[in-house]
This record gives structure tokens, C-alpha cells and sequence, in this order.
């Protein structure tokens, strides 16, 4: 039985975590994880909703094999999660998550991976990595510090606390709270007006957040006119530029173009 899960439909593909009622994230969820990414980033689509299965989005990833695991041995196995979410991080497409019930240690970090967060407004985040000794192991203190800055992220890192939609999306890491029963319906409806979007644009946009993210505004700054100058030679630009060109000659509103995604 699969850990993950993907399919595509009209340009979007659904990566779901299928573990539940814990879907906790253990080696073949990782594995299953990184065929997935790469196959969707090989195919039609143009958007990537990841969402997952049950009452609770992910309790975290499954410790039971650590124990017996050598140092070595433990490094391996967390550079193979880090390599899969990361590649899902890094994919050129818009990934949405959407967030239900509890989103804890590798889960949380897994959904942090996406670049909008949708949440139910009775879904909790937290990292409990603190309560056996180790700290976030992929990434999650440093993506929520560059979210929400760093005193909120030590805060959380220290405490395991169980924290709210509504206050992560105060305090900026999480995009949107809806009702509970609306989640999935909210998340794909957001999904499919993205993927009808302007899809290299969006992969631009990207870079240019990724550059500022390694280096800050000067290296978004150095890296901004190498991404964005090919958006130049795209149809959907030629499209675009041209339409709004000639809406502003006649006096008319911009039309609204069915973008191609090239």
C-alpha cells in the first residue's frame, strides 16, 4: 500500500499523503515522495495542490526505526527526506497545501515546502521535536523564522506548543484560514485559477523569491533581469503585452487571456 499518492486533472496534480489516520512520513512515504515530484515537474501540470488523507494533515514523521539506526545510518535516512522535500519546495509550479487537523514535526516541515498554505480553522502546527531531544530535522525553525521572523520560530521551537491557523496566519506562515468543511473545495478552486495562469511567469516569481531567500534583496536584485527576460520571448507574454497594448489604444478594460503556460 502507497504512502503517496499523485494524479493530474486539468493541469493540476493532487501529491496526497495516504497514511492515515497518523500519515506519518517515514522512509517510503520519502521515497514515494520524490518519484512523485519528479514525475509531476516531468509532466502536464501546472499546479500542485498537496494535501493528505484523514482527520489530521501529519503527526510527523515515524521515529520507530531510529533507535537502531547509527549515526551515519540516521544521516542518510534524514538527507533522503531532505532531498525529497526539497525537491518539492524547488519544483517550477505553484504548490498549494492544504492543512486539516494536526500538522506536527515532518508534516509541518512538509507542508512548509509549499508557497501558499491553506489551513482549517480548527488545524494546529507545532514542532515536537524538542520533547525527545532533537530539534527540527528538515528545515521547519529556519522556513517558519523567514516566515514569521526569529523569535517566533525559537518560541515555537522550545515550547512544542500546539499553535492555531488563525495565529499562524497572524504571524504570516500560514495564507488563509476557512472553514473546516470548505478546506479542500477552497484549496482546489485556488489550484485550478493558478494552473489557468501564466505558468513560466509563476516559475520566474519563484526564482526570484529563492534568490532573495539565499541571499536577500542585493542577490534577488543581481539574479531579477536573467529570469525575467526569457518571460519576454514566452506566447503567453507576446499575448499579454500585445492585448493590453492594444485594450489601452481603444479605451478598454485589459481582457482577461486564457493563458497556454508557454
Amino acid at each position: 500500500m502507497n504512502h503517496v499518492t499523485w494524479r493530474v486533472h486539468d493541469d493540476v496534480a493532487e501529491l496526497v499523503l495516504v497514511n492515515p489516520p497518523q500519515n506519518r512520513i517515514g522512509e517510503r512515504a520519502a521515497e514515494e515522495l520524490l518519484a512523485a515530484v519528479e514525475a509531476i515537474e516531468a509532466g502536464p501540470a501546472r499546479a500542485v495542490l498537496l494535501r493528505a488523507e484523514g482527520s489530521d494533515f501529519s503527526f510527523g514523521g515515524d521515529i520507530t526505526s531510529w533507535p537502531d539506526l547509527g549515526h551515519r545510518q540516521l544521516r542518510v535516512l534524514f538527507e533522503k527526506f531532505l532531498v525529497a522535500f526539497n525537491r518539492l519546495e524547488r519544483l517550477p509550479l505553484p504548490v498549494i497545501a492544504a492543512v486539516q487537523g494536526l500538522c506536527f514535526g515532518g508534516g509541518f516541515e512538509l507542508a512548509l515546502r509549499a508557497d501558499v498554505l491553506f489551513a482549517a480553522e480548527t488545524a494546529r502546527f507545532g514542532h515536537p521535536e524538542q520533547s525527545i531531544g532533537v530539534i527540527t530535522l528538515l528545515g521547519g525553525a529556519h522556513r517558519v523564522a523567514a516566515r514569521a521572523g526569529w523569535a517566533r520560530a525559537f518560541e515555537w521551537t522550545l515550547t512544542s506548543e500546539q499553535v492555531s491557523a488563525a495565529t499562524m496566519a497572524q504571524a504570516g506562515v500560514v495564507n488563509r484560514v476557512v472553514l473546516d468543511d470548505e478546506l479542500l473545495a477552497t484549496a482546489r478552486s485556488f489550484a485550478a485559477k493558478v494552473a489557468g495562469g501564466p505558468t513560466r511567469a509563476y516559475e520566474a516569481n519563484k526564482a526570484v523569491l529563492r534568490a532573495w531567500v539565499d541571499g536577500g534583496v542585493s542577490a534577488a536584485d543581481n539574479a531579477l533581469f536573467d529570469i525575467a527576460m526569457p518571460l519576454f520571448h514566452t506566447d503567453d507574454a507576446r499575448r499579454g503585452i500585445s492585448s493590453a497594448i492594444d485594450a489601452l489604444r481603444a479605451g478598454k478594460p485589459r481582457p482577461v487571456l486564457d493563458f497556454t503556460g508557454n
